[in-house]
C-alpha cells in the first residue's frame, strides 16, 4: 500500500529470537535506512509466546494443555481477569497451539508462518475483534455470515473478541445460536475484565477461566529477566518498587519499566522510580509516620509540605500511607512479613515495630480515616486540604487500644483502685466533667442542675440535686473497692453487717449486664448466714425478674460460694411497707420523675460514662407500673 506523499511501499520483516522464546518484530518503512528500525515497546517485545512463559496463571495453563492433549478442546472459552494479567496472550498461544503447521500441540513451534502471523495479530484465520468498537448487531450479523466460510490455510477459524462485555444486548442475542452450535472448524475465545456484564445465556455456553492477579514476587522475577535481556543496570529496590506499584498487572509493570528506561540514564535507582511516579521515598515516609506516632500535627503538616515541594503527588502520598498502615495492621494481628503488600521486605522489622507502637485499635481508625479521605479526593479539587485534615485528625486520635480496655473493664466493674482522680488524669474529658461536679450523699459524683427533656411531657425541666436520702446500708462502689476488701471478706460468715459489702463484691465478680441489674436493689437482709434476701423497688421489677432467672441465680450463688467458701441461698423480693428490714430505706413508694432521674444519674456506670465522654442523660424512660390485682 502506497504511503502518503509518494514514498516507498512499507514492508514488515519478522525476526524470531530463540532466547527466551520471545518474538521480536521490527518495522521498516519510508525514510528508514537499511539498518534503522523502529522501536517496539517492552510490553509487546516480551509478550509470552508459549504456555510456559505465562506468569502466575498456572491453573489456566494446566487446564488448556490437558484439553489439547486429551483432544477435549471446546468451541467457546471465556477468559476473565484484571487488566494486564495475560488474557489476550493466552488466547494467541492457544490459537497457535491449535493451528501450528507442526500439528496440534501444547508446544507450538513459533517458527512457522502461521505461528508468526498469529503472534503479531495478522493471521487471516485468527481474527482479533475489539468488542468496544464492534459492539453492534450489524457487526455480529457479519460475523455470523463469515462463520460458515472455512479457514483459508489453518485448521480452525478462531475469533478472539476482546472486551466482549461491551457488546450490546441485541448483539449478544444475535450471537447465541451461533455460539451454542458453531461449525466444527470455528472456535470462540472471549476476553473481558467485567464478566458480571455478560448475559448468563452467554456464560452458560462458554468454558470460563478466571485469571488471577499476579503476585509481586512473580512480577519481580519477570522484570529481572527483562532487565538482563536489555543489559540495563537497575537497583533491586527499584524493581521491587515497580512490582509493588503494578498491583498484580504484569503489563503495567512492563510499561513502568519502559518509562524508566527512557527516563533514567545509566543505572536506574530507587530515587528515579519515586521521582517518575510522584511518590514519597522511604525516608520521607518514615519521618511522616514518626510524626503521626508522636501525635505532632505541626510536624506532620511540615513533612507533607516538604514532600509536595519535592514533587510528590498528595493523593499518591495518602495512598502510600494507607498501604503502609495496612501492613502495620497485618503485623499487629500476627501476620508474617510475606503477607505485606505495600512495603518492601527490608522494612519488615520497622513495620512490625510500628504496628506494636500504634496498637490494633488505633491502626484500624487510621486505615478507615485514610480510606475515607481517598474516596473524597476523587471528587474534590482540594486534595491537599483533605490530606492535611486527615493528618491532623490522626494526630488527635486518642489511645484507642487503652480506651477499649477501660470501657470493657468499666462494664465488668473490675478495675482495681480506679478513682475519679485517676480517670480524670487519664482522660481530659473526665477532668473537665469533674470540675463541675459536687459530691452526692452516696459518695457518687453528681453534676449540677441540667436541663433534661421529660419523656412524658416533652418539655424542658429543671432537675435540682435530690434531698438527703440515706441509703439502706453503706454502699461500696465496685470501681473503688480495693482488693484488700475482697481478701477481708474471704471466708467470713454472712451477717447483716457485712451484707452490703458481700453483695457488692458479688456484683463485681459477675459483672456485665447481670451486675448492672443487680445494683438496682433497694435493701438487703441476711436472716441467717446461709440466706441473703435482696429487695427491689416496684419500679425495678424487670431487674428483679432478670436476676432471678435460674441461670442468673446460679451465677450469683456460685460467686457467693467462691467468696465466702460455702453455699448461700439468694432470694429476690419486691420491697413494700410490710417488710420490716432495718436496712430498707424509709421512702414513699411513689417518687417523682426528678428523684428517679437523679437516682439513675448517681449509678456508677452512668457516672463513669459521664466522666469518660462528657455526656449527660437526656431522657429517662419510666417503667410501666405493676398492674393492681
Amino acid at each position: 500500500m502506497a504511503e502518503p506523499g509518494g514514498g516507498k511501499k512499507s514492508k514488515r520483516s519478522l525476526e524470531s529470537q530463540e532466547a527466551g522464546g520471545n518474538l521480536q518484530v521490527w518495522v521498516e518503512g519510508p525514510g528508514l535506512g537499511a539498518t534503522q528500525k523502529s522501536y517496539m515497546v517492552v510490553a509487546r517485545r516480551y509478550r509470552p509466546q508459549r504456555f510456559e512463559e505465562l506468569v502466575g496463571q498456572e491453573h489456566v495453563v494446566k487446564a488448556l494443555v490437558n484439553a489439547i492433549r486429551s483432544n477435549r478442546v471446546g468451541h467457546a472459552y471465556l477468559f476473565t481477569g484484571a487488566r494486564g494479567v495475560g488474557k489476550t496472550s493466552t488466547a494467541r498461544i492457544f490459537a497457535k497451539a491449535l493451528n501450528c503447521q507442526q500439528g496440534i500441540s501444547p508446544h507450538p513451534c513459533n517458527r512457522c508462518e502461521i505461528c508468526q502471523a498469529i503472534s503479531i495479530g495478522e493471521d487471516v484465520d485468527v481474527l482479533e475483534i475489539d468488542g468496544a468498537s464492534n459492539r453492534g448487531i450489524e457487526e455480529i450479523r457479519a460475523l455470523r455470515q463469515n462463520v460458515g466460510v472455512r479457514p483459508s490455510r489453518a485448521r480452525f477459524k478462531i475469533y478472539i473478541i476482546d472486551e466482549v462485555h461491551m457488546l450490546t444486548k441485541e448483539a449478544f442475542n444475535a450471537l447465541l445460536k451461533t455460539l451454542e452450535e458453531p461449525p466444527e472448524h470455528v472456535k470462540f475465545i472471549f476476553c473481558t475484565t467485567e464478566p458480571n456484564k455478560i448475559p448468563i445465556t452467554i456464560l452458560s455456553r462458554c468454558q470460563r477461566f478466571d485469571f488471577a492477579g499476579i503476585g509481586t514476587e512473580a512480577i519481580l522475577r519477570r522484570l529481572e529477566q527483562i532487565v538482563q535481556s536489555e543489559k540495563v543496570s537497575v537497583e533491586p529496590e527499584a524493581l521491587e518498587a515497580i512490582a509493588r506499584r503494578a498491583a498484580g498487572s504484569i503489563r503495567d509493570a512492563e510499561s513502568l519499566l519502559e518509562q524508566l528506561l527512557a527516563f533514567a540514564s545509566g543505572e536506574i535507582r530507587l530515587e528515579d522510580v519515586h521521582e517518575l511516579l510522584g511518590t514519597a521515598g522511604d525516608e520521607r515516609m518514615e519521618a511522616l509516620v514518626e510524626r503521626l506516632i508522636q501525635q505532632d500535627p505541626a510536624g506532620a503538616l511540615a513533612e507533607l509540605d516538604a514532600a509536595v515541594a519535592q514533587g510528590v503527588d498528595v493523593a499518591l502520598l495518602v495512598e502510600q500511607m494507607l498501604g503502609y498502615f495496612r501492613d502495620c495492621m497485618a503485623a499487629a494481628v500476627g501476620c508474617p512479613p510475606k503477607m505485606f503488600l505495600y512495603t518492601p521486605s527490608r522494612m519488615a522489622d520497622q513495620v512490625a515495630a510500628t504496628g506494636r507502637r500504634l496498637g490494633l485499635q488505633r491502626l484500624l481508625a487510621m486505615v478507615q480515616l485514610l480510606d475515607h479521605t481517598l474516596g473524597r479526593m476523587r471528587f474534590s479539587t482540594q486534595a491537599r486540604i483533605l490530606a492535611e485534615l486527615a493528618l491532623v485528625r490522626i494526630c488527635q486520635l486518642e489511645d484507642w487500644e487503652k480506651i477499649s480496655e477501660w470501657i470493657a473493664a468499666l462494664r465488668a466493674e473490675s478495675v482495681p483502685g480506679a478513682t475519679a482522680e485517676g480517670l480524670s488524669k487519664r482522660f481530659p474529658l473526665a477532668e473537665k466533667a469533674s470540675e463541675k461536679q459536687t459530691e452526692s450523699p452516696r459518695g457518687m459524683a453528681y453534676s449540677g442542675p441540667e436541663r433534661l427533656e421529660s419523656a412524658g411531657e416533652g418539655k424542658k425541666k429543671e432537675v435540682q440535686p435530690p434531698a438527703q436520702v440515706q441509703p439502706s446500708s453503706p454502699r461500696i462502689d465496685p470501681l473503688v473497692a480495693a482488693p484488700e476488701t475482697l481478701k477481708r471478706l474471704k471466708g467470713q460468715k454472712l451477717n447483716q453487717t457485712n451484707a452490703a459489702e458481700v453483695w457488692q463484691a458479688v456484683l463485681r465478680r459477675v459483672g456485665g449486664m447481670l451486675g448492672e441489674h443487680g445494683r438496682y436493689f433497694s435493701a438487703l437482709a441476711a436472716p441467717t448466714e446461709t440466706r441473703l434476701v435482696v429487695y427491689f423497688d416496684p419500679a425495678y421489677t424487670l431487674s428483679k425478674a432478670f436476676c432471678e432467672r435460674p441461670e442468673q441465680l446460679s451465677r450469683f450463688e456460685s460467686a457467693l460460694e467462691e467468696l465466702l467458701g460455702y453455699r448461700v441461698q439468694v432470694v429476690f423480693q419486691l420491697a413494700d411497707s410490710s417488710v420490716g428490714s432495718p436496712d430498707r430505706p424509709s421512702q414513699s413508694p411513689e417518687r417523682s420523675y426528678q428523684d428517679r432521674l437523679a437516682e439513675v444519674q448517681r449509678r456508677s456506670f452512668v457516672q463513669r460514662a459521664i466522666d469518660l465522654f462528657g455526656a449527660q442523660p437526656v431522657q429517662l424512660t419510666l417503667p410501666e407500673p405493676p398492674e393492681q390485682q
